[in-house]
């Protein structure tokens, strides 16, 4: 029931809904332009539902374990203090969740889109077996909203005492939970029904809401990539950038498909990586989508879509695995021969080449 005291809550608030996700704020559709203004010209505080995402909650003393031997990042620095991005894949290697892992007293959580929360979890649960964990869906149990702008950790100290100033830190505070996404100006929060309405309430007197698109678009700017029902078991890790995103570790030892991502990163044989790139047309653009390029002579294909928004100022943003080879040619198109031109831009981190 919290979250539909919440959902209610929020549609006071002017929010309007698809499912579990909010598309924008206020009257109108077009509101959507200005809030992704709002989100990427950085001159104002936002704050988005996080609805849809969803959390998968381990519980129990053997916990920190199990997953560790089911990640691919190392859960062994995931502190009350330090949380992380990892990831979930196959044994051959293939990607089939990247998510954030948190701790709240003695619980983990993994915040991934609601879409794969039910077939990760089924998978998950398959593997538990006489460890002493267990596995569930606590979406409905934390509230989880994102705060950006300059001055968004200066007004959520102010409501909170303090924030967490280093990336993927974490800070406690009553019954609320703050991250670090980007210091001073980037943060997560997650807590209940009453407190975060509380807390919803005091921000949005200074703090515009928006809804999940602009959120998105501030995630595809940071080279932050998502795995969807459409693009599950399409990439292995690297072609994602977990490793440069510290999502990927190389020393922490097994876990399903640790030989083949081990391999690829020892023997130098990563061909495809994850691109920030933009198109001038304004069309619809989906995760899963398939890229072009008249130079490749790949039988896979020249790339596929990560994920995409809508630009307020025209076109779309993306961010798509390509074929390393093609994309420094260049010419690469959606689709077909037809389709419209992808402009690569630089990513805000860099990419660690393979020895």
């Amino acid at each position: 029931m919290t979250h539909h005291h919440w959902q209610t809550f929020l549609t006071t608030r002017g929010a309007h809904w698809s499912g579990q996700r909010v598309d924008y704020f206020g009257d109108e559709p077009q509101n959507t332009i200005a809030e992704k203004h709002a989100a990427l010209q950085g001159g104002s505080v936002i704050m988005c539902d996080l609805s849809h995402y969803g959390l998968i909650r381990a519980e129990g003393p053997e916990s920190a374990d199990f997953l560790q031997n089911q990640l691919c990042n190392d859960v062994r620095e995931v502190t009350p203090l330090h949380s992380q991005y990892n990831g979930y894949c196959t044994p051959k290697g293939r990607a089939l969740a990247f998510f954030r892992l948190f701790q709240r007293d003695d619980d983990y959580y993994l915040r991934l889109p609601r879409e794969i929360l039910e077939p990760v979890l089924k998978r998950l649960r398959m593997f538990v077996l006489m460890s002493k964990t267990e596995l569930g869906d606590a979406s409905d149990q934390l509230i989880r909203i994102g705060v950006a702008g300059p001055d968004a950790g200066r007004q959520l100290s102010a409501l909170m005492g303090e924030t967490p100033n280093e990336v993927n830190a974490v800070y406690h505070s009553g019954d609320l939970s703050i991250i670090c996404l980007q210091p001073g100006s980037r943060f997560e929060v997650y807590g209940p029904d009453e407190a975060m309405q509380h807390l919803w309430q005091q921000l949005e007197e200074t703090v515009a809401p928006v809804g999940a698109g602009a959120w998105e678009l501030l995630d595809i700017h940071a080279g932050l990539p998502e795995v969807y029902a459409q693009t599950q078991e399409a990439f292995v890790p690297q072609m994602l950038n977990l490793q440069a995103i510290g999502a990927l570790s190389f020393k922490k030892g097994c876990y399903p498909g640790q030989e083949i991502v081990a391999r690829m990163h020892y023997l130098g044989k990563l061909k495809r990586r994850m691109y920030l790139a933009h198109i001038e047309e304004d069309i619809p653009v989906q995760p899963g989508d398939t890229l072009y390029a008249e130079s490749s002579a790949s039988g896979q294909g020249v790339g596929k879509v990560v994920r995409a928004q809508s630009n307020p100022d025209g076109g779309v943003d993306l961010l798509a695995v390509i074929e390393i080879s093609s994309a420094e040619q260049g010419s690469l198109r959606l689709h077909d021969a037809n389709g419209p031109m992808l402009q690569l831009q630089a990513l805000p981190y860099d990419i660690e080449q393979p020895q």
